[in-house]
């Protein structure tokens, strides 16, 4: 029989356990949000000096505006009456996975839910976790508007959660789960009639305009002329944290350069990896 000090000892010890393993999930999620999947692009105000951290993620400045929708990136923080403060956690996995809100309307596709599939389970519930950390802000967003029907574009291969002993194993696949996490290919992928063409996937060609002008998305495939195939991992890593290109010339927006300067060393590595393996593309 277990003696008072001991039962003490263990519920001690549990809690400990839980709230490390918490404390981790908390970390792994930020590094995602605020990292890899660029989170803030759109649902943090954006001033003449970038995101404005001292209102992170309380809705964003963008505003898609398009014959089928009107919409703005949304308040996330837990704020119960502007923001998901009433949303469980399974509620932020679901509206992340399959692109539903927990009232049943959906997520326009600005929100890249298509790629979110793939997100192993471990770094769904760490997503969720961090947003349910996060400070709550008041901050109210206009509601979107649905004029008409639109269609949820799924990447190809991010339908179910990956293999986290694969992503492990493998760096080429670890590289493909955080492209595709971060919805690289939303941009470097063109688009036909409005819809990405995923049988063209790195090609490019996408045009972006803005403040900066306009911007045209880069072949980032294998070609050896109009794709990667003769650039250095180097020169690819410092195109990506730092937003120059080969040449040395300075490369424009709306690619998150800063948030991907915070990637580790190895996440790097494996994307450039995977990178190397597309198919050269025109």
């Amino acid at each position: 029989m277990l003696g008072r000090q001991t039962v003490l000892a263990v519920a001690v010890l549990v809690a400990g356990t839980s709230g490390a393993a918490t404390q981790g999930a908390v970390e792994r999620g930020a590094y995602l949000v605020n990292t890899v999947m660029t989170c803030h692009n759109c649902h943090t105000p954006i001033g003449p000096n970038g995101p404005d951290l001292a209102r992170a993620f309380s809705g964003g400045t963008p505003v898609f505006d398009t014959p089928a929708f009107r919409v703005r990136g949304s308040n996330i923080t837990p704020d119960k009456q502007n923001g998901i403060g009433t949303w469980s956690e399974a509620d932020i996995e679901k509206a992340l996975r399959d692109g539903v809100r927990p009232n049943g309307v959906p997520l326009a596709p600005p929100m890249p839910t298509g790629f979110y599939g793939v997100l192993t389970s471990a770094d769904g519930k760490a997503i969720a976790v961090y947003l349910k950390s996060l400070k709550a802000s008041p901050n109210k967003v206009e509601a979107p508007v649905y004029n008409s029907h639109f269609e949820r574009e799924l990447f190809p291969g991010a339908d179910k959660p990956a293999d986290p002993a694969a992503l492990q194993a493998d760096k080429v696949k670890l590289g493909e789960y955080l492209v595709t996490i971060a919805h690289c290919m939303e941009c470097h992928t063109p688009r036909i009639d409005g819809k990405l063409d995923f049988s063209a996937v790195g090609a490019g060609r996408q045009e972006f305009a803005g403040p900066w002008g306009t911007s045209i998305a880069r072949n980032i495939t294998s070609h050896p002329q109009k794709g990667l195939k003769a650039w250095t991992d180097d020169e690819i890593k410092r195109a990506i944290t730092q937003g120059v290109s080969r040449d040395g010339s300075k490369l424009k927006p709306p690619m998150g350069y800063g948030f991907y300067a915070r990637m580790t060393a190895g996440d790097l590595d494996a994307v450039v990896a995977y990178l190397r393996t597309l198919p050269p593309r025109e």
